[in-house]
């Protein structure tokens, strides 16, 4: 039997918005999130802005207990609960009660690193003798998985709980395997998404191989430039995107919302291989991955009107246009509309590509296309490839039936998911 797989929730803690419709009113606004950092700053980063999601502290009893606030400094886990729960509740699910976890529901949550901050800490009082007073948290603070396990205990889901890792591809990656387990008949929904915790010590090394714009420290909401001329690296940022992915037989049973329908999708990798390094993308290995996502979910690459792009606004970006354009065989005015979530949200590394794809399911669903914020001085590499009609810089409200999330990740790995309109 073939099953269909729809989306039923969402949830998001970005930059530029917490919760569903502050981050709906930023994405049609062209609102920034990214804000001088003092602590950046007073550690003489050459990069002193960053994307850090505007949380209110007074909210997280909403989300954690007071026994897990104490001692609490894990930014990833509380993101991603905080996202990971709001998702769940807007597909009009509750936690499991009684002794019996929900054997039909799991979640596959990606991150990253989990709790840099607790760690730091845990490093400081092992190093002063103090092993007895790193609490009864910091294990489950600073392991991996802890985002999943956070998840997993307070919605008491019984199927699969697990924490995936794919550098800036974790996103993709966690929907794209919610979506094949569902598919395989192995769960009725699974929660998927990522998180990515923020703070210097994240973020350090990026600024020590000069990766990030240090140009812009005095107009931060400038900072972030795909597709432009003028685009001077990326600006770090962090968050977490959540996503219910779910059967549509079960969906439908439930009389639940469905955002839109996961037709397929690719993940792969170039090997490091063929131009492909740590750093830099295999374009064989990304047109391949956009090729066989297509193939996969059953259309055809004229089908697409829509694509969010991984765009990070480094030398990079004209290589990516050239790959989809050379993937889809479309160029100039028959290319897709694209868009860079980045330009708003700064590049939230591992919780970069479930943020970009709660905003491309928020459009697909809408029918809007977000605008293309900071790059009015357009990269003429990519206006050579595609019109610069296709990359709007103003909200424009258009039908869309099927689109496209690329994320490519250092470790020169790639992932491609095709979302369309449910009917």
């Amino acid at each position: 039997m073939e099953r269909r797989v729809v989306i039923t929730g969402l949830g998001v803690v970005a930059p530029n918005g917490v919760g569903l419709e502050d981050f709906r009113s930023a994405l049609k606004e062209g609102r920034s999130g990214i804000q001088f950092d003092q602590q950046l700053a007073d550690l003489q980063f050459s990069c002193q802005v960053s994307g850090t999601p505007p949380i209110d502290k007074k909210n997280l009893h909403q989300y954690f207990t007071d026994l897990e606030l104490r001692n609490f400094n894990s930014t990833g886990i509380m993101y991603g609960v905080i996202a990971g729960l709001d998702a769940w509740k807007d597909a009009g699910l509750e936690p499991s009660d009684g002794e019996n976890p929900d054997w039909d529901s799991g979640t596959i949550f990606g991150a990253g690193t989990s709790g840099i901050e607790k760690f730091r800490e845990s490093i400081y009082k092992i190093d002063a003798f103090q092993t007895r007073r790193l609490g009864s948290t910091a294990v489950s603070q600073t392991m991996n998985s802890g985002i999943s396990a956070y998840l997993g205990g307070k919605l008491g889901l019984g199927n699969q709980v697990t924490t995936n890792s794919s550098a800036c591809t974790t996103g993709t990656e966690s929907i794209l395997m919610a979506f094949d387990r569902i598919k395989a008949g192995k769960a009725k929904r699974i929660l998927a998404g990522s998180t990515s915790d923020s703070g210097p010590y994240i973020w350090a090394g990026f600024d020590a191989i000069k990766v990030c714009n240090f140009k812009s420290n005095e107009n931060p909401e400038k900072a972030s430039r795909p597709m432009s001329a003028s685009a001077a690296g990326f600006v770090p940022g962090s968050g977490a995107g959540a996503m219910v992915i779910e059967g549509l037989e079960s969906a439908l049973k439930r009389n639940a919302k469905i955002y839109c329908e996961i037709l397929g999708g690719n993940l792969n990798s170039g090997g490091q291989r063929g131009g492909g390094s740590m750093t830099a993308p295999n374009s064989t290995a990304v047109q391949k991955c956009v090729k066989d996502a297509i193939i996969e979910s059953g259309i055809e690459a004229k089908d697409i009107n829509y694509i969010s792009g991984h765009l990070t606004a480094t030398s990079k970006d004209a290589t990516e246009i050239q790959n989809l354009s050379t993937a889809l065989n479309r160029s100039g005015k028959d290319f897709p509309y694209i868009n860079s979530l980045k330009a708003s949200t700064g590049h939230c590394l591992s919780a970069a590509a479930s943020i970009e794809c709660v905003a491309t399911v928020l459009q697909l669903s809408e029918n809007f296309v977000a605008p293309n914020i900071n790059c009015e001085d357009l990269n003429p590499e990519i206006s050579a490839i595609i019109d610069e009609e296709c990359i709007p810089q103003k909200l424009i409200k258009k039908e869309i039936n099927i689109a496209a999330k690329v994320s490519f990740g250092f470790g020169d790995v790639n992932g491609c998911i095709i979302f369309k309109k449910y009917s």
